[in-house]
């Protein structure tokens, strides 16, 4: 673990912008609206609703408790408000998907009630005015309008009631180890795979927290050591655009993409414990082939244990939960795995969450062009200079070329 403390302090400030579109609601326009207009799209799960959303459009979900990684995906969507059905910090634990949504300058429009998607469709152009979401003239629903001073109030709150959280999160995890105390001592429903993990590296990817800076962080490491590649759901989207390719996807299938699922890679289904897997549909419509692993551990868990089942000598997570607000992001139930993983795994699992932040090159991009073009000056000047440059000209070129194609290798 990366995270000595369990939650992450961070001060809440109002920006500029977040006042500016905060004003909106109530500020009158030329053409004689008030508020926010946009196009509404609508979902009771956030992932599913991000993949459709478009820049400027409001996004009416159904989430309590916003955690960080759906906070962030609703922000690189570049949309226009949230409207939330539930309360996005029911003061459980400190989640920071709120305090994200409000930094960025988005109005979070809050606990209106689950008549919204009876009375909205998918495409309705709604406005948002003060607390309430107009469609016409028409009210369609009202709620509050979370600020930077509500959502410190709530988060400080929330802190107080961690201890009960805690509580309750070792509880789930003591009831996980009576129903899965074989695979976790002992290995027991492990399914065989063909990729050869034994004593190699395994880098797991999965699409959380910092993903994108972590995985760049690594390039040296992965060219280094060449690990085997195995993507949690849409982790295995985040290998391919970062320009791998996944030896492994991992997962319930439901938020990995079709390009990812027939890329070749090998297919490993997570299941129900009594062997249940809705995800085996999907692969089999794509004409795949996949195997199971009941488990009632995380798809992120079931991927290191199958990793460390099969030999692997390292372990490298990326994107995965470290610390306790995390796991209460992810859902206290659902994370009651994670912490007897980890203690499965021990010293052969290293988190990679952070390594963009610690370590910083010390030569600049712009240093190491500098020291090129003084290196292609001073050699070019030397073989104009020689009157043996005839000889040394093929030569050089040749040397020239070399080089380049080891500096074109530092940046891919």
């Amino acid at each position: 673990m990366n995270d000595p403390s369990p939650i992450t302090e961070r001060r809440v400030r109002i920006s500029p912008r977040l006042q500016r579109r905060v004003r909106a609601l109530g500020r009158g326009r030329e053409d004689g609206q008030q508020g926010i207009c946009a196009t509404a799209r609508l979902d009771r799960r956030t992932k599913n609703l991000t993949k459709r959303l478009g820049a400027g459009e409001v996004a009416v979900i159904d989430h309590v408790d916003l955690d960080r990684v759906s906070a962030e995906a609703l922000v690189s969507c570049q949309v226009a408000a949230v409207v939330n059905v539930a309360p996005s910090i029911s003061g459980r634990y400190p989640n920071l998907g709120p305090q994200i949504l409000v930094e960025a300058g988005i109005p979070l429009l809050d606990d209106v009630g689950p008549e919204i998607f009876a009375k909205l469709k998918e495409g309705d152009l709604v406005r948002i005015e003060d607390e309430t979401v107009y469609r016409g003239d028409d009210v369609i629903a009202k709620g509050t309008v979370q600020t930077p001073e509500t959502v410190e109030e709530a988060l400080t709150e929330a802190k107080a009631g961690l201890s009960h959280q805690l509580e309750a999160f070792v509880a789930n995890t003591m009831e996980y180890v009576k129903r899965e105390r074989d695979l976790l001592i002992d290995g027991v429903g492990v399914p065989e795979v063909d990729t050869r993990i034994e004593g190699r590296h395994v880098l797991i990817v999965v699409r959380g927290y910092h993903y994108r800076e972590d995985i760049a962080a690594l390039r040296p490491y992965i060219r280094e050591y060449r690990p085997v590649l195995i993507g949690v759901d849409g982790g295995a989207d985040a290998l391919m655009e970062a320009g791998y390719k996944p030896h492994m996807i991992v997962g319930d299938m439901d938020s990995v993409s079709d390009d990812a699922l027939t890329s070749g890679a090998e297919l490993v289904v997570h299941a129900y414990r009594d062997g249940r897997a809705p995800g085996l549909k999907r692969v089999e419509d794509l004409g795949q082939k996949a195997v199971t692993f009941p488990a009632t551990a995380t798809s992120e868990d079931i991927a290191m244990l199958l990793a460390d089942d099969k030999g692997a000598t390292l372990v490298v997570a990326v994107g995965t939960h470290a610390n306790m607000v995390e796991f209460l992001d992810k859902g206290r139930a659902g994370m009651a795995s994670t912490f007897l993983t980890r203690l499965r795994l021990g010293s052969k699992l290293v988190d990679a969450k952070g390594v963009s932040r610690l370590y910083r090159s010390r030569i600049s991009t712009w240093s190491l062009l500098f020291l090129v073009l003084g290196a292609f000056i001073a050699m070019t000047t030397a073989v104009i200079m020689s009157p043996a440059g005839d000889v040394l000209r093929p030569l050089l070129a040749d040397r020239w070329h070399a080089f380049l194609f080891w500096l074109t290798g530092l940046f891919t």
